[in-house]
């Protein structure tokens, strides 16, 4: 991996995990009453909507939905691993400001574009990018996520993760940042640009 730094573990992350895996357990009984052949996911769903309050599915496609899902209660379950989303769909007037403000902290469009791409380029409008959090589970959808389609995108961005099922659990080459092209193609369809 070409990491610019490693994160290191915080011990209250290790707390947070333990408390959230406990939970989850403790929460298993209720969620197999309600959904028996789901309740694994949904007991994991309650725990880490706990963990993680804030988080908002809403607007994913449903087969980034169903894969950020599947994926989080697995490394949940299987490896005691935490997966929350700080950033998925994002409406174009959202993206737009946030490129419009990258625009004026840096400078220039160009260099926007390293962090932020404009609505019409943003896999976040499309509803198939997701922003995860903490690190370590980052870490985890790294190496696993192709079970997914789940794949980091960019070299600078060690949170952002896209799915892609057209990939048929081959990573894409990763690009170093966002404003390194990509073409879209009509509709859902990604055809590779230079960076392929």
């Amino acid at each position: 991996m070409n990491e610019a730094r490693i994160i290191p573990l915080r011990p209250r992350d290790r707390l947070f995990a333990l408390v959230t895996v406990v939970l989850a357990v403790l929460l298993w009984p209720v969620a197999f009453v309600r959904r028996p052949g789901r309740a694994g996911e949904v007991a994991g769903g309650w725990a880490l909507g706990m963990r993680f309050p804030a988080e908002d599915l809403t607007g994913l496609t449903e087969g980034a939905r169903a894969a950020f899902v599947a994926a989080r209660t697995e490394a949940l379950w299987r490896h005691g691993q935490l997966i929350g989303l700080t950033s998925g769909y994002r409406d174009p007037a959202v993206q737009q400001r946030m490129f419009d403000e990258e625009v004026r902290r840096c400078g220039s469009a160009a260099l926007a574009r390293m962090l932020v791409l404009p609505p019409a380029e943003s896999c976040h409008v499309r509803g198939v990018a997701l922003d995860v959090r903490p690190y370590e589970g980052a870490r985890w959808l790294e190496e696993h996520g192709a079970r997914y389609d789940l794949y980091r995108m960019y070299d600078n961005e060690w949170w952002h993760f896209e799915y892609r099922p057209d990939r048929g659990g081959v990573p894409p080459r990763r690009r170093p940042h966002p404003g390194v092209g990509f073409v879209f193609e009509d509709g859902d369809r990604m055809r590779p640009g230079s960076w392929e």
